[in-house]
């Protein structure tokens, strides 16, 4: 924004200081006189004029160094206002000075404002907690969009080499490249809506309205059945009424997500799925948890980063895009809610989701079991 200039802070301050000590020393010498004259030292003859009295005799004395005082007090005011202004102004000049760093792109510096807690280091403070936060969403985007470009280039590339090996043999089975590129492409769908869903989610573009989690949980259960019995896992869907606010759409993508994944990454044989929900004081939670083999402490906060993958937990017909639990991440913040993740100690994961509650409905329902 171009804006006029004007003076300084700092200068405004130092006018501020040397007009308040001179307005102090009017004060000081004005209360003399008047002193002086409700004393009567001061004279008037019979014309109205001054007369000569020890009164008028100070004051004539007085006078110039008064005028040499109110000049120094000037002179002083002007000077140490200045100086006093700009060691109180230096950690604002801290400040814009990192501003004017992080407007070049560079995140990495932080200001670090030494001293007691005032004004200015709460700014400093926050600014810095600011840049922190900054800095590490950017670095999430840049790897999120390097690592969606690494997804989105396999696809294409396995689609060209399909092409050119058709149009290079011509005795090629047909029908076999136009099921493996119906495939490829499908895969290419599936990730491309799952990265405009989640741009979707972060700039929370949806209409809430009341929403009943046990009612997802149950809706989410019977549509993944099918794909629990291929698995040979037991689906179990219990718990009570969840009432909270958001997006019905976005909230059943994400209890979608997270029996799928329950599904998918667990035992070979004979697994269990179990998804229940419940109240609290304040929040609603949702909670998923399957049997599996035994997770590491430090693989938990790699799981909800985008296109991470555990290769060795995966199964090759449904293994998704690699953005189901970020997906999961991004939901639950976009609805003020948190997500927990906890391995089980007897293997496995449990997925914790806990959003704002709100009243319940009028009408009873009790989720059943499956």
């Amino acid at each position: 924004m171009d804006r006029a200039p004007g003076l300084s802070v700092r200068l405004k301050l130092t006018l501020s200081y040397a007009g308040f000590l001179m307005l102090a020393g009017i004060l000081a010498i004005a209360t003399v006189g008047m002193f002086l004259l409700r004393k009567g030292e001061l004279g008037f003859n019979e014309r109205g004029a001054v007369q000569a009295t020890p009164g008028t005799m100070f004051l004539k004395g007085f006078a110039p160094t008064a005028a040499g005082a109110m000049t120094l007090l000037l002179t002083f005011g002007l000077l140490g206002g200045w100086i006093l202004a700009g060691r109180m102004l230096a950690p604002l000049n801290r400040i814009t000075d990192a501003t004017r760093t992080a407007t070049t792109g560079s995140l990495s510096h932080r200001i670090r404002l030494p001293g007691r807690k005032d004004e200015f280091r709460e700014l400093a403070d926050a600014f810095d907690t600011m840049l922190a936060r900054l800095e590490a969403h950017v670095a999430e985007q840049r790897r999120f969009a390097a690592n969606a470009s690494h997804e989105l280039r396999t696809p294409l590339a396995i689609s060209k080499a399909l092409i050119d090996l058709a149009r290079t043999d011509p005795g090629q089975d047909t029908g076999e490249v136009l099921n493996r590129l119906h495939t490829v492409n499908t895969r290419a769908i599936d990730l491309t809506e799952a990265l405009l869903l989640v741009s979707r989610t972060e700039q929370r573009s949806f209409t809430r309205e009341p929403v009943d989690l046990s009612l997802l949980a149950e809706e989410a259960t019977e549509t993944l059945l099918a794909l629990a019995e291929k698995h040979g896992v037991t689906l179990d869907t219990r718990g009570d009424i969840a009432p909270t606010t958001g997006s019905q759409a976005l909230l059943l993508q994400l209890t979608t997500n997270l029996v799928h994944n329950a599904i998918v990454h667990n035992l070979p044989d004979q697994g269990t799925v179990r998804v229940t929900t419940g109240t609290r004081p304040r929040t609603v939670i949702l909670t998923v948890e399957n049997t599996g083999e035994h997770l590491t402490p430090d693989l938990i906060p790699t799981l909800t980063e985008a296109f991470q993958r555990g290769t060795e937990r995966i199964q090759t017909d449904h293994a998704g895009v690699g953005l189901g639990l970020a997906i999961v991440k991004t939901i639950t913040h976009a609805h003020d809610g948190t997500l927990t993740l906890t391995p089980r100690p007897e293997g496995g994961l449990r997925v914790s989701v806990e959003l704002p509650a709100t009243n319940p409905p009028a009408q009873d329902k009790s989720p059943g079991q499956k």
